[in-house]
């Protein structure tokens, strides 16, 4: 908008010209900080002190930043909610155009106003002389100033109102977009609804046809093939486990009887033998009491009465090994003694010091094997964890005090006793470790072991069966031998036994 231009115009005038403009200037126009005030024109010609005001954000900054807004959401929004929020862009752009309308308006009432005062600065300037008029002449200065400032504003209102029209026809055109997007996308939806219950449809009806296809005869034999099967359930569980049942009990029953008979058997023998050693040497004055069988304990005994008393004698134990050498079993030198694995297939004597003259007394035949043992261990090799339940009689040499139950594992790498959570012992299978019957004597003696941990520590469990006890000792030596280790007894030879 191009700003009219203003002409100065001087005029002569008296004294009391010059007080009366100073009064119409005076009244009119208040110039308390010797410049022109810098206010503005609200609505309804209202004059709005900018101190009184905030600071107002220009219109170009608030579109620019709801249009990025908008054109950010656009990405992440719904159809539906794309389509409100550009017919929501659009009332706003609306709004901006009255907006801007009322302000080009406004404009145009304060240009008219400018000019009003300018020509009456210039009159009051012609009336006046002096100080006021070099004070009208910085107010006429200050009108003009005004008056291309507001010029400058015009244009940019000029242009923000060009803005704010593309941006309505932008939202305007959108939000038609929006709604063919929406409008497509709801026919779209409304066809799949409708094929999918064309599908579902056409599902019940095959499915109502495959039923009533099937006729009543198949459903009889299904009915009946139903019943046999379930009948068929009924008889195995009914019958398979008493058969598993009888078998197992015959079985056991024969082992019994297989036992019984090995005993009797070796009591022959055993009897045969000490007969045909009478009748040889009826000099002997002692022999050994017990059975040939693992599990069982030898003790020697007179034979005659008279004998010298041997209970305060020692005696040593051996074993007599191929070709009539003997093998002699550390520890073992008491008047009792149980065999253990390593014993099996093998004669044992017993050498006793009376005065100045030994006694050697033997076994009948060679120590036989339980009965049942080797399937025993077996079952137990089975196993993930082989724990027997042991009592603690001697530690270290000294008895022990405590006789509660302790748990003794034997595993695949290594030995451990313990006793609820707390571990009394935990050693892997190596040379320092020995393991072997008890040899201390005593009537506990078939179900005792003697373990030595390691050098610094040994035990004396008592198991609670002698098959326990032997299955223990066999176990442990099958794990040692697989690590490479010939786990024996204090001072025992290495050999392949047991």
């Amino acid at each position: 908008m191009r700003v009219p231009q203003m002409t100065r115009v001087i005029h002569d005038s008296g004294e009391g010209m010059q007080k009366e403009a100073l009064y119409m200037v005076s009244s009119d126009v208040n110039f308390p900080k010797g410049h022109f005030p810098d206010y503005r024109i609200g609505p309804n010609n209202q004059i709005i002190d900018p101190e009184e005001t905030h600071e107002v954000v220009p219109l170009k900054e608030i579109v620019a930043k709801e249009t990025a807004q908008l054109l950010e959401q656009r990405r992440r929004l719904s159809v539906r909610d794309l389509k409100e929020k550009f017919e929501k862009g659009l009332s706003g752009a609306t709004k901006l155009s009255e907006e801007a309308k009322r302000r080009e308006a406004a404009s145009l009432d304060r240009q008219v106003l400018l000019k009003k005062l300018r020509d009456v600065l210039d009159s009051l300037k012609g009336r006046v002389a002096g100080r006021n008029r070099d004070d009208a002449d910085e107010a006429i200065s200050l009108v003009e100033a005004l008056a291309v400032q507001l010029t400058q504003r015009e244009g940019e209102l000029i242009y923000e109102k060009a803005e704010v029209k593309k941006l309505a026809s932008f939202l305007k055109q959108a939000t038609e977009d929006a709604r063919k997007v929406a409008e497509e996308e709801r026919a779209l939806a409304l066809a799949e609804i409708e094929k999918s219950r064309a599908a579902i449809a056409k599902v019940e009806k095959a499915l109502q046809e495959h039923d009533s296809a099937s006729s009543s005869r198949e459903k009889e034999e299904i009915e009946e093939l139903r019943k046999e099967i379930r009948e068929a359930r009924r008889i195995k569980m009914l019958h398979q486990p008493s058969k598993v049942m009888d078998m197992e009990f015959e079985l056991q029953g024969l082992r019994t009887l297989i036992s019984e008979k090995t005993q009797l058997c070796n009591q022959l023998k055993k009897e045969l033998a000490m007969i045909k050693r009478l009748e040889q040497d009826s000099s002997k004055l002692f022999e050994l009491e017990g059975s040939d069988t693992l599990g069982s304990q030898f003790r020697i005994i007179p034979r005659v009465d008279g004998a010298p008393d041997i209970t305060s004698c020692l005696a040593q134990w051996y074993r007599v090994i191929s070709g009539g050498s003997r093998e002699l079993i550390s520890g073992a030198t008491r008047l009792t003694y149980a065999p253990e694995p390593s014993d099996i297939g093998q004669l044992l004597q017993a050498e006793i010091i009376l005065k100045a003259d030994k006694v050697t007394v033997q076994t009948d035949g060679p120590v036989n094997p339980a009965a049942g043992l080797e399937r025993y261990v077996e079952s137990l090799m089975r196993r993930t964890d082989i724990e027997f339940n042991v009592v603690v009689t001697q530690m270290n040499g000294n008895d022990y005090s405590s006789n509660s139950v302790h748990v003794f594992h034997i595993g695949k790498l290594r030995i451990k006793l313990r006793k609820g959570r707390s571990t009394k012992a935990r050693e892997s299978y190596s040379t320092t470790m020995k393991l072997c019957g008890s040899r201390g004597g005593g009537n506990a003696a078939a179900r005792a072991v003697f373990w030595q941990a390691r050098k610094s520590l040994s035990y004396t469990l008592a198991f609670e069966t002698d098959r326990d006890r032997n299955a223990a000792i066999m176990l442990a030596r099958k794990f040692a031998s697989n690590c490479n280790v010939a786990l024996t007894g204090p001072g025992d030879q290495v050999h392949g036994g047991g």
